[in-house]
């Protein structure tokens, strides 16, 4: 059965690690910003580095592939981006990648950066739920912030991951999950599902637990970047900004950069 294994790195990233099968040492990493902690851990578990799958072009997601090739030089998937020249297998929307034990689809989903992509995979056994290692596209609770492109791209970006099947599990890069809710509950103060999920969130972190892998169904139902078509959204806009906004790419662009400022 295919394992996941997140390693807390920096300050709040997580490198994830994919291994196929318990009957097999050969594992793949998904943007590792730097080398030492995967190193550490694959040798501490008796693993080899089989691939490097990268997201986008930050240098946490990608300051750790140098020294990782030093001690295996595997193939390193990832977006077709000048500003990441150690991409040896470039990877865009639409395309699929085929690994030992894991069959992705890649996803297109810029706006966090232009090149930013997402792994997505329907497990063949059909007992595992569907995958999805979208680096800071999709946050629990959050999305990136905007860098590149407007926000109607970024907003359709955020779209077709909201399409996939709502048993996906979401295996983003950051532990942001109890920023995004406290900021999703002035958002949307009258949601309980999203009151009740701040709170398991609130004791999860205390006792150092980890917030993630998230669903896409619990982000349809609590996280307001996706949610930006809803009445109850706009009207928060309208409070904050004295603006009217129809279009839910127009309230995601609005939403988005009262996040960007705000203050918990």
């Amino acid at each position: 059965m295919l394992t996941i294994t997140p390693i807390p790195a920096l300050d709040s990233n997580y490198f994830w690690v994919i291994r196929p099968s318990p009957n097999t040492q050969a594992v793949y990493v998904v943007d590792p910003g730097d080398a030492t902690p995967v190193i550490n851990y694959l040798t501490r578990n008796q693993l080899t580095l089989a691939a490097i799958l990268i997201t986008h072009r930050h240098r946490d997601h990608i300051q750790g592939i140098a020294g990782l090739l030093e001690r295996w030089p595997v193939p390193v998937y990832g977006p077709d981006s000048e500003l990441i020249p150690l991409i040896t297998h470039k990877l865009g929307d639409g395309d699929s990648l085929k690994l030992e034990g894991i069959d992705f689809r890649i996803i297109g989903v810029p706006g966090h950066t232009w090149e930013h992509i997402a792994y997505f995979a329907s497990p063949a056994d059909n007992e595992s739920s569907p995958l999805l290692f979208c680096g800071d596209a999709l946050f629990a609770g959050g999305c990136g912030r905007r860098f590149d492109g407007t926000a109607e791209i970024m907003w359709n970006s955020l779209q077709k991951l909201a399409a996939l099947p709502d048993d996906t599990k979401i295996y983003c890069a950051h532990e942001y999950t109890l920023a995004n809710l406290t900021f999703a509950v002035a958002v949307e103060p009258d949601n309980e599902a999203l009151c009740d999920r701040l709170e398991q969130v609130k004791h999860t972190r205390a006792q150092g637990g980890i917030t993630l892998p998230s669903t896409i169904l619990l982000e349809k139902r609590t996280n307001p970047f996706l949610r930006c078509q809803l009445s109850g959204i706009k009207i928060f806009i309208k409070h904050r900004t004295g603006e009217t906004l129809e279009t839910s790419d127009e309230v995601f662009g609005a939403l988005r950069l009262i996040k960007d400022t705000w203050s918990n």
